[in-house]
């Protein structure tokens, strides 16, 4: 039983390791999105955000990728595009 507890301590360790990488890559792409924005005149910001927001609306999930998930994502490229990092 002891090892079982082991085993388990030890697998949920290396998932909360893998979590922190994810976020830490989320957020550095967060950080170099926003500065690219930051660097582009405003029309050129407007014109980005149209057509990451079409191609978006284009590649809509199948049925396969339940709303949810699909609704979540939109709304953090929202997020990340029209209300960018400070």
């Amino acid at each position: 039983m002891k090892n079982l507890i082991a085993e388990l301590l030890v697998k949920l360790a290396q998932k909360e390791e893998e979590s922190k990488e994810l976020v830490a890559q989320v957020e550095a792409l967060e950080i170099v999105v926003t500065a690219l924005l930051r660097q582009m005149a405003r029309p050129e910001q407007e014109a980005l955000i149209d057509n990451v927001e079409g191609a978006l609306e284009k590649a809509r999930p199948d049925s396969q990728v339940p709303a949810e998930d699909a609704e979540l994502l939109q709304q953090y490229v929202k997020k990340l595009l029209r209300h960018p990092r400070c």
